[in-house]
This record gives structure tokens, C-alpha cells and sequence, in this order.
């Protein structure tokens, strides 16, 4: 969507024909068995606080995708979020998060192909989660004050970009799109500069989220503190955020940019169209039909991640019935 009128957001995920069926079809292997990892590893982390927060960032991190800003060269960047919350969650639980914001996007919107969901989940869910966990938590050991938590945020969000455009580049090699030399700097020279907003977005939210609801980063809820204020106050932010959509950049983001230069006879499809491009169907006003189809999506998202932390819960619940 390199000619998106404003009031559309750019689409931000591969479609399919970016990559080879054979490795979408490997990636969905690898998903399936990452995903149950999640659910058993977040089981017994789960409580009365994790289970909405869950809900609520992938909300947020929806709402916040929406949002593309504009970057030198004609290309645009987006909030990924797996670092934010790997930081805030833990990294399997952020796997969940992501997964539900990705699979909604896909499904609900036509963003991204469905069958090469797979690795758009494994590149903006997995990779980006762990390699922000483990750069916030190993930065964190050289900056240990409160002081370094922005410049740890920071380097973990730009590395979550980086370092997954590279993983990218990679799978555009392995399914012929492009040579490894080729995409490699391309993918590389474009998320450098989109990492940069990653990483800003990611200390500016932890830094926010410390000065209003510090519990949340500490884990130190207070003992029957209700979680109704964490939803209704993260839903408003999701919500709000979407108000901003029709003022997005209308360029296309970076893997578009440089997947349609390496492999410009590629193009988004799709077996079935529901809101379609981030828009509500037979709404002749772009501006408010991309705000509506934003709000339907923060809502979905989140009852998405709910389900998934209750489910996975739920299995905590049967494993203790059970015992060891």
C-alpha cells in the first residue's frame, strides 16, 4: 500500500507470497510448539494481575501498530511491542500477547497472509520478545539505578527490530525472494532507523507506565487491589490511541518497502474480507470508518489475550487438581 490514502494505515505484515510455502508451512510447526511452551511456562506465573494486563497491553500494542511514523527515505515504522512486553510481562507471556495481536490483524483485517502468519508471528512475537527480554535484563545489570531503565528500554526495543530484520532477511534468502546480500542491508539499513522509534516508544511507555501504575513493572500490586481499574484504564489509552489512526504515515513500512523492491510481483490476497484494510465496509467516511475498525480491533485483541491467559490458567488450575 505504498499509495495509502492518509486515512489508511499502511499494511504491516508480510502477505503471503513473501515467502516460500515450504518454510510457512516449517514455521507453523515451530509456532505450534512455541505456543504450548508459552502456555506451560506462563501457567503458574499467572494471577488475578497478569491475566488482564495481558489483555489490556495487547490492546495497546494493537492500537499503538496502528500508527506508523514516517522515516527518511519514503518509508514508514510501526511499534512491534514484544520488547515492551517481555519487559513488563516476561517473554512468554509476551509470546501470547503478540500472538493474539498478530492473529487478529490477520484474520479481522487482511493484514498479513494466512498462511505465512506463522512467521510474521515468529518474527514480531517470539524474536522480538526474547531478544528484548534478555538485552533489557543483561543491560539492566550495568544500569542498575532507576535511571537506566531508559536507556536499557531503549537499546532492547532497537535491538528487537534490528536483530529481527536480520531473521527476515534470512527467510526472504531461504525462500528465494532474494539473495542474502541483498536483503540483508536493505532489511538492516531500514529497521536500524525504524528501531530507533521502537526503542523511543518502548522506554517512553515504561517510563509512563512506571510514573502512573509502578506495580505494574515492580509486581508489587497491593494485597486485593482490583484489577477494574487496570482494564478500564488501559482500554481508554488503547481507544484513544486509535483516534490517531487516520494520521498515520500513509508509506509503506519497511519489510513492505523492501520486499515489494526485491519481489515486486508479490501482493496482498485473501480467501475472505471483513474489515479489510483497517476499514468498516460501505462507511464513506475514511477518517472515522479507520477509527471504528481501530476500536473494533482493540476490543477483539483483548478479549483474544484474555482468553489465551484464562486458558492457560485454567491448565495451572488442572495441574495442581492433578498434583506433581
Amino acid at each position: 500500500m505504498i499509495n495509502a490514502a492518509p486515512s489508511a494505515p499502511p499494511l504491516m505484515h508480510a502477505p503471503d507470497g513473501f515467502f516460500s510455502v515450504a518454510l510457512s508451512l516449517l514455521g507453523w510447526l515451530v509456532l505450534v510448539g512455541i505456543i504450548a511452551l508459552a502456555l506451560r511456562n506462563t501457567r503458574d506465573q499467572l494471577g488475578d494481575r497478569q491475566i488482564p494486563l495481558m489483555g489490556v497491553l495487547a490492546a495497546a500494542i494493537f492500537a499503538g501498530q496502528m500508527l506508523n511514523f514516517t522515516i527518511p527515505g519514503g518509508t514508514s515504522g510501526h511499534l512491534l511491542g514484544g520488547a515492551l512486553a517481555a519487559i513488563i510481562l516476561g517473554p512468554w507471556a509476551a509470546v501470547l500477547v503478540l500472538t493474539s495481536v498478530v492473529a487478529v490483524q490477520a484474520l479481522l483485517f487482511q493484514d498479513g497472509g494466512l498462511v505465512v502468519m506463522s512467521l510474521n508471528i515468529i518474527n514480531m512475537g517470539v524474536i522480538t520478545s526474547f531478544v528484548g527480554y534478555f538485552a533489557y535484563k543483561g543491560l539492566s545489570l550495568i544500569f542498575k539505578d532507576k535511571t537506566g531503565m531508559f536507556p536499557s528500554s531503549f537499546v532492547a526495543g532497537w535491538l528487537s527490530v534490528v536483530i529481527t530484520s536480520a531473521f527476515v532477511a534470512v527467510e526472504l534468502a531461504l525462500s528465494g525472494t532474494s539473495s542474502l546480500r541483498i536483503a540483508l542491508p536493505a532489511m538492516l539499513g531500514v529497521h536500524a532507523l525504524i528501531g530507533v522509534g521502537e526503542g523511543l516508544l518502548t522506554a517512553f511507555a515504561l517510563g509512563f507506565i512506571g510514573a502512573v501504575r509502578p506495580d505494574i513493572l515492580t509486581g508489587e500490586m497491593a494485597p486485593g487491589q482490583r484489577s477494574a481499574g487496570l482494564i478500564s484504564g488501559g482500554m481508554v489509552i488503547a481507544l484513544t490511541l486509535t483516534l490517531l489512526a487516520p494520521f498515520a504515515s500513509p508509506y509503506a513500512d519497511g519489510l513492505e518497502r523492501v520486499t515489494q523492491t526485491l519481489n515486486p510481483g508479490a501482493a496482498q490476497t485473501a480467501p475472505f474480507h471483513l474489515l479489510t484494510d483497517y476499514a468498516i465496509p460501505r462507511l464513506s467516511n475514511g477518517n472515522l470508518s479507520t477509527i471504528l475498525a481501530g476500536m473494533i480491533g482493540v476490543v477483539v485483541v483483548f478479549s483474544a489475550a484474555l482468553l489465551l491467559a484464562r486458558f492457560s490458567k485454567r491448565g495451572a488450575d488442572r495441574h495442581e487438581q492433578v498434583g506433581p
